[in-house]
């Protein structure tokens, strides 16, 4: 038994954020149904690749372990008619387009709900949906980028005498797939409780500004406009990062006690007695944060370590090959292998930091190929499909296209099952130009 084994997901969403909350719902055993467009998420054809299996790339295998894949084209009836079948019997369905896109095609929130009164319907955009908040902005696409800069994030990060800088993993992604699944989880607890479906929204600029609240409260109570302080912090001290000669070391002695383990170690006793409270350090901290990087950087990286571990909040600078080679991460499962469709190779992707006692979840299968679960998917919901429909190409353009990425020429077939799929050709493929889709969110 798994948390969320009851739990029927229909995930139209591609590129980072979306997928990543769906993600999150599979790992705690939802059964996850990737709804593509003609062609698939375009994130397939991200690299790296496998040298010896090219089906999709690590970017896709990383936030689409554990789902099932259906391919269908919504300019056709008939695939609409299929999806409606499915949301029937769903109690999800997430998706990730500009607002008003899923009502082009009739596929709307309040159509699907008057079929399932009971289906929570989860949007995750730019700038929210006008159900839950009408703003001039919510036309425009969003990106990762764009949500950091827009939210203050970018503003606050880098060096003080530096541009205003990205973060380097897309959190304007990540952090708000990570609140659209608890969005999801409390609405499936108000429906078990009342038998009500909702829509929910996740906006990936509300949720910068949410992971920006220190510089929102800093405004309100001072009337000035935060700096960006590095690796510092503007209210506490010592916390930064201080070279050592093989490396860096950070040090966050917050508590008096954590203050007076770091003055032992360092053989500063007086400190103590000059600089009791935190108040004191912090109108102190240019004098201090020179003698504790001077002390640091006649050190290596052990050396500091070997003294403040165990009394002083400290930790050294890692890339991930020291990830790899971490104790606590293996111990804690937090990489683990998944195989490829068309190699007997395994990869290795980040586990699930959710652990739970009684229904610990279960990072799963690799990423699907493009409709491979079709029949699966179709016969286990009892919805028929007319010879016809089971042999043509799905993957042929077909006019206006499902609100997904273009692309140029002939697409991968989606007609592959697990195990017996050919390899895609790096050359007849990876090389066509994929246009950008209608509006997602994207790790730039």
């Amino acid at each position: 038994m798994s948390s969320l084994d009851d739990v029927r997901v229909l995930d139209l969403t591609r590129v980072l954020g979306g997928p990543y909350c769906t993600m999150l719902l599979a790992d705690l055993g939802a059964d996850v149904v990737k709804v593509e467009p003609p062609g698939g998420d375009f994130v397939r054809e991200t690299p790296p690749f496998h040298e010896e299996d090219d089906s999709f790339g690590g970017y896709f295998q990383s936030i689409n372990r554990g789902k099932r894949s259906i391919e269908l084209d919504f300019n056709e009836e008939g695939d609409r008619e299929t999806f409606l079948s499915l949301v029937d019997r769903a109690d999800v369905v997430v998706e990730n387009f500009r607002a008003g896109t899923m009502e082009k095609f009739n596929l709307g929130y309040e159509r699907l709900a008057e079929r399932n009164p009971g289906l929570v319907y989860a949007s995750m955009r730019g700038f929210g949906d006008p159900r839950t908040g009408s703003t001039p902005k919510q036309n425009e696409p969003a990106f990762d980028l764009v949500a950091q800069a827009l939210g203050g994030v970018m503003h606050q990060t880098g060096p003080e005498d530096g541009p205003p800088t990205k973060v380097g993993f897309g959190v304007g992604d990540i952090f708000t797939g990570v609140l659209h699944t608890v969005n999801i989880l409390a609405a499936l607890h108000y429906r078990d409780r009342t038998g009500v479906g909702q829509f929910v929204d996740t906006a990936m600029y509300d949720a910068m500004v949410s992971l920006a609240e220190r510089a929102v409260y800093q405004y309100s109570y001072t009337g000035e406009v935060p700096s960006r302080t590095g690796n510092s912090h503007p209210t506490l001290f010592p916390y930064n990062a201080f070279e050592a000669e093989d490396g860096y070391v950070v040090i966050a002695a917050l508590g008096d006690n954590h203050w007076e383990g770091l003055c032992e170690a360092m053989d500063r006793p007086e400190w103590i007695v000059d600089y009791p409270h935190a108040n004191d350090r912090l109108e102190h901290r240019d004098h201090l944060c020179e003698a504790i990087a001077d002390w640091v950087r006649s050190r290596t990286v052990d050396e500091v370590l070997s003294v403040l571990n165990g009394d002083v909040p400290c930790g050294p600078i890692q890339d991930v090959s020291d990830i790899y080679e971490c104790e606590h991460v293996d111990r804690r499962k937090m990489l683990v292998e998944t195989t490829l469709p068309n190699s007997d190779d395994t990869v290795t992707v980040a586990g699930t930091p959710i652990k739970m006692t009684k229904t610990p979840p279960q990072p799963g299968d690799r990423a699907p190929l493009l409709d491979e679960h079709r029949k699966e998917i179709l016969e286990r919901e009892g919805v028929t499909e007319d010879d016809g429909e089971n042999e043509r190409d799905r993957t042929e353009p077909t006019g206006d296209r499902h609100p997904d990425a273009e692309r140029d020429g002939e697409a991968k077939s989606g007609s592959s099952r697990r195990g017996d799929a050919p390899p895609l050709s790096s050359e007849s493929n990876r090389s066509k130009r994929v246009d950008a889709p209608d509006a997602q969110t994207h790790d730039d």
